[in-house]
């Protein structure tokens, strides 16, 4: 087991989600795409998310393009091994939310030599010599159904043991997992020996599975959390989704309770989203995505807003946060 001063994990408080650059639920044009990350830059965000995932490899094509002009140690850039990509002229141009995507079919492979081999795509698509920290993609019960432990055993055996090899390396600086369940996280913790874990929607203002669960595991160890999806999918952000689908009555009944309390002490419900996931100590960074440079602008100055205490007290006191939640305040 490492020394937890020894680990690596991501800067904060603020990074950048890469799904939307795959064109997640709309297309985006290549202008586009440039001006959102040089946003991200220009307002000092300097750790970067993708994954092979997000477009079949536009997310990436796009991320390299735009970082490959930067010193290479000035920034910290993730992505994720788990899925390859297979060249294949008929593949579909739509891909779950995946609108207009590259021209490759996905295989999911957790072996040791898919993980090398998907570092190594990954870095000739981004064009650059190191990946900071490579994540193990959604090996959990969400995407692999009843049998996701057998899929998970598989992925300890093969693609975590290949990459602490590339750790030691040098090739990558850390590892972990980037799923959307608590549970993958805390089995990791069980068997092998990760860095930091991108967990997406399970902790936010909407959903706090991870908070008595890994949160205090990660602590005992010296393992840092990135969080994913601090809207929930965009209900926190104005929208209707949830969890990638559209939101069920009783979390936009949830949302409207919270949105009221920010009504109140006018408090922007996106600022409160984000500043919350931030507060916690073993979260290292919070990753929204961002389709525009409009929006990652908002972003950063939603993290730089003041919110009274009062808010969240106020929160707590009505039971939409447990007393114990760390908030900024405190």
């Amino acid at each position: 087991m490492r020394d937890s001063s020894k680990r690596f994990s991501p800067p904060g408080p603020l990074g950048f989600g890469g799904a939307p650059l795959g064109n997640m639920f709309n297309r985006v044009d290549e202008e586009t795409a440039e001006g959102a990350l040089l946003a991200a830059w220009d307002s000092g965000i300097r750790y970067f998310d993708t994954a092979p995932m997000y477009g079949c490899g536009l997310s990436e094509h796009r991320f390299g393009r735009v970082l490959r002009r930067f010193e290479r140690d000035s920034y910290v850039l993730s992505t994720k091994v788990g899925r390859m990509l297979i060249p294949d002229p008929k593949a579909p141009e739509n891909l779950g939310p995946f609108l207009g995507v590259l021209p490759f079919r996905v295989q999911y492979d957790y072996s040791a030599e898919g993980a090398r081999r998907s570092i190594e795509d990954s870095l000739q698509r981004l064009g650059v010599g190191r990946i900071d920290v490579a994540y193990i993609h959604d090996v959990a019960e969400d995407h692999h159904g009843p049998g996701w432990k057998e899929v998970f055993t598989t992925a300890m055996k093969g693609a975590a043991r290949e990459l602490t090899r590339m750790r030691e390396e040098g090739l990558i600086r850390a590892w972990g997992l980037g799923v959307n369940r608590v549970e993958a996280c805390q089995k990791a913790l069980e068997e092998s020996d990760p860095d930091v874990f991108l967990l997406a929607g399970r902790y936010s203002l909407l959903d706090l599975t991870a908070l008595d669960t890994l949160f205090p595991a990660c602590a005992a160890r010296g393992v840092k959390v990135v969080v994913g999806g601090p809207y929930n999918s965009g209900l926190l952000a104005g929208g209707s989704m949830f969890e990638y689908a559209e939101a069920p009555p009783e979390q936009v009944a949830a949302r409207d309770r919270v949105a009221a309390v920010c009504q109140r002490h006018g408090v922007d419900i996106k600022a409160a989203a984000l500043q919350f996931c931030a507060a916690h100590p073993v979260v290292a960074s919070v990753i929204p995505g961002a389709k525009s440079g409009e929006r990652v602008r908002q972003n950063v100055e939603l993290m730089r807003q003041p919110i009274p205490g009062a808010f969240w007290r106020e929160l707590k006191q009505e039971g939409l946060l447990p007393a114990h939640a760390p908030t900024p305040e405190n």
